[in-house]
């Protein structure tokens, strides 16, 4: 299992640009086969600040997510509102 936990800071007034683009990506990334969680959250201390929190059977899924349409309109859209860059940690979840 995979889990990633995905940063974006936006500029003064583009935050609910990149929230639509963000909205977009949801509902096919949960639909996917492999996607066991995948939830996007606005920050409660600053609203310029979105956290994706993704949960990935394997890396294939976490491919075929990030190959979907909408995640590359969404980061179309980062490229001209974001005030850095984006923040991606990830985790592989080992099994016993």
């Amino acid at each position: 299992m995979i889990v990633v936990r995905f940063l974006v800071r936006c500029q003064p007034g583009k935050a609910e640009d990149v929230m639509a683009a963000l909205k977009d990506v949801v509902p096919p990334s949960r639909a996917m086969d492999g996607v066991i969680s995948f939830d996007i959250g606005r920050d409660v201390t600053d609203p310029d600040v979105f956290i994706a929190t993704e949960v990935f059977e394997d890396r294939a899924a976490l491919d075929r997510q990030e190959s979907l349409p909408e995640v590359a309109r969404a980061l179309g859209v980062f490229g001209q509102s974001l005030a850095a860059e984006t923040e991606e940690t990830g985790f592989q979840v080992l099994h016993t």
